[in-house]
């Protein structure tokens, strides 16, 4: 190997280490734009105008592209993350489209369509619509799903009840009564528990999915809304919007841990993968809070566009 051989396979290999980094993927409504954060450095390294409403935001294990639904034109985006953040592909979905959730196995997304009172199922193959599912909650706003990929709740603002679709018959089969106006949703790894987080009533419910019924309720902060599962599936996160604060809930024990402040209207999370880093869209503060989650600690507050919504980290 030549000395110049050499110094090129240096430059890929190092290049390459730096690329393969995770980045984190803000969605800001007020904006028009979709932040992107290095979190080695905590800073903004780039931003993506897309104009209109952006709002649900997810990324897949082992897929090029970070999925984003668009408001105003009513559509889900398709992003390359590896080529400047070209819009790639865009699907056109129901009413209001709002957040977005891809199946563990990366075949499927869901667009929960708000003014539409259905669920778009989109192909990341095909990258179309496969089905569109009506579901009885008004003003749908996460259709979540189950780590095996069985089910799909939904929550819906105008409502007190999670929908559960049957996603091998792509109908909806149950409804679990909850407390007023649920919002976020998280399943544990096994599939065995969902926590949704009931805005109005400030409780989340813990729901056990083999018998759809509710076997725990917690009281959390003022208007909780945003739910995120560690990966030991032993902790999960609760942003309180009226509170300006995340806590930390003990799944076994149904006890709030830890409480940690962060900005103005938390809202929607994203965890690293190695699940130690949280990272927290606070929607009045136009910013990103970063906790440590062993230490329960906010390490850094990144300022981004204005009313970020929702985080993807890829």
């Amino acid at each position: 190997m030549t000395f110049r051989t050499r110094i090129i396979f240096l430059w890929i290999f190092f290049t390459g280490s730096i690329f393969a980094q995770p980045l984190a993927y803000v969605s800001n409504e007020g904006s028009g734009t979709v932040s992107v954060i290095d979190l080695q450095k905590n800073t903004v390294i780039n931003t993506l105008h897309v104009g209109g409403k952006p709002r649900g935001i997810y990324s897949s294990p082992n897929s090029p592209y970070i999925y984003l639904s668009e408001q105003i034109k009513e559509e889900l985006l398709f992003i390359q993350t590896k080529q400047n953040l070209l819009v790639s592909d865009r699907v056109a979905v129901g009413k209001s489209p709002e957040a977005v959730y891809v199946s563990n196995d990366g075949q499927f997304i869901t667009v929960a369509n708000e003014e539409a009172d259905t669920i778009s199922i989109i192909s990341t193959k095909s990258k179309k619509i496969e089905n569109i599912i009506p579901v009885k909650g008004k003003n749908p706003e996460h259709a979540v799903f189950s780590p095996d990929g069985k089910w799909i709740y939904v929550s819906a603002e105008e409502s007190d009840k999670v929908d559960v679709i049957d996603f091998a018959k792509r109908i909806q089969v149950a409804q679990i009564q909850v407390g007023q106006r649920p919002r976020g949703i998280a399943f544990t790894p096994d599939s065995k528990t969902a926590i949704v987080a009931a805005e109005i009533d400030n409780t989340l419910y813990m729901i056990d999915v083999d018998t759809q019924s509710v076997i725990g309720k917690v009281k959390a902060g003022l208007r909780c809304n945003g739910v995120i599962v560690h990966p030991n599936g032993k902790i999960a996160y609760i942003t309180n919007g009226g509170d300006g604060n995340v806590v930390f809930l003990d799944i076994k024990t149904q006890q709030i841990t830890a409480t940690v402040p962060v900005g103005k209207r938390p809202w929607n999370m994203a965890l690293s993968p190695d699940g130690k880093k949280l990272y927290v869209a606070n929607g009045r503060s136009n910013s990103v809070t970063v906790i440590d989650t062993e230490r329960a600690q906010a390490d850094a507050e990144i300022s981004v566009g204005s009313l970020p919504w929702g985080l993807a980290i890829q």
